[in-house]
């Protein structure tokens, strides 16, 4: 499929994403990196900043925390519910992926720039979860419609 058609594939109203955004809290970043040159450390970073309680995922026994947030090895290890799932992982991944969401009673499944699978985006949405994929957070957070939240201490 040419490019073109999969960004218009995964045009989603202003208004379900900042919705979403609006009513998240807590948020599970699998495929989570310590590396302060990838690009999901930086979005870990400005969601944490905005406010949101991070829960990176990272199976690597060495990677502990990340920006003095405890990481954890899988979804299911995660001590708290999760109201959305962010995937920094290969598109191959993302039905399983979409499966564990599913498990752990997750609200969103949302798959980063360049992540999408139909397949999965079926599996969530029959199980009742709203989904995003090709998309990021961060990106979505400074677009137009959405508003700040003023009220954080800088």
């Amino acid at each position: 499929m040419p490019e073109a058609d999969v960004d218009r594939r995964y045009d989603y109203p202003q208004e379900y994403l900042s919705d979403i955004l609006r009513s998240v809290k807590t948020i599970a970043m699998v495929g989570a990196s310590a590396d302060k040159t990838k690009f999901s450390y930086g979005v870990l970073r400005v969601l944490s900043e905005t406010g949101y309680d991070m829960a990176p995922v990272n199976p690597n026994p060495k990677v502990t925390e990340i920006r003095g947030i405890p990481v954890y090895r899988s979804l299911q290890d995660i001590d708290r519910p999760v109201d959305m799932v962010e995937v920094f992982r290969p598109k191959e991944e993302l039905y399983g992926i979409a499966e564990q969401a599913i498990e752990i009673g997750a609200k969103v499944l949302w798959g980063q720039i360049g992540v999408y699978d139909d397949r999965a985006a079926k599996l969530a949405e029959e199980a009742g979860l709203k989904v995003v994929m090709d998309r990021c957070p961060k990106i979505e957070l400074f677009r137009p419609f959405w508003k700040p939240r003023l009220d954080l201490a800088i």
